[in-house]
């Protein structure tokens, strides 16, 4: 299995002899349960176990994935198109890695092709492959635009991403509606303001 490193990651080897099974962590749920107050074999909690390693199986299948994968297959035929591809309103569904609670939000996503383009789709999928990994929301920006940067070759990539973190919304401080946005430029989105500020408006139109 071959991920981006955009972080230290485990080699796949390493990672299977480190992961702990799947009755651990149903142990480990149990006992968070029992550390909160309540009885973990309570008819409403004996099969919240299960449940909550299976939602964690979903929300961070992203280990699983590989980036690279899904930028490997380009086009190189796009008929002399040499304006930027945007794409708008992609989900984002991911867990800080400080308190494993959820930020929501939207990531914009341009890049400026060189030779080779890549199908849409790859580009949400990237997205979300990165999202569904522990981590703060300046690496996932960072971790999106340096696979698109390494696979593709563009003459620039733009990406921005607008979240609500709910560490900060039902912890901590208690303020709602407070939306965290993060961005970054490479190429030609860096060196020309005027590049830059057209993805904006078109981001946010």
């Amino acid at each position: 299995m071959s991920l981006i490193p955009a972080k230290p990651v485990l080699v796949a080897d390493e990672e299977a002899s480190k992961r702990p099974s799947r009755e651990q962590a149903l142990e480990a749920v149990r006992t968070l349960i029992a550390w909160a107050g309540d009885n973990p074999d309570r008819p409403g909690l004996v099969d919240t176990p299960k449940r909550v390693v299976d939602a964690y199986g979903e929300w961070f299948d992203g280990y699983e994935a590989d980036a690279a994968k899904e930028l490997s297959r380009t086009f190189e035929d796009v008929t002399g198109y040499d304006d930027m591809v945007i794409l708008r309103d992609i989900e984002v569904e991911s867990h800080c890695e400080h308190h494993m609670a959820p930020f929501l939000g939207k990531a914009y996503v341009a890049y400026l092709p060189g030779e080779k383009v890549v199908g849409i789709s790859k580009l949400a999928r990237v997205v979300e492959i990165f999202a569904r990994r522990l981590q703060n929301q300046e690496t996932l920006t960072n971790d999106i635009i340096d696979a698109i940067e390494s696979h593709l070759q563009p003459r620039g990539v733009a990406v921005m991403l607008d979240a609500e973190h709910q560490c900060m919304t039902t912890r901590g401080v208690h303020h709602r509606h407070v939306s965290t946005i993060t961005t970054r430029f490479t190429g030609a989105f860096k060196d020309d303001p005027a590049l830059m500020d057209r993805f904006l408006k078109l981001a946010k139109a």
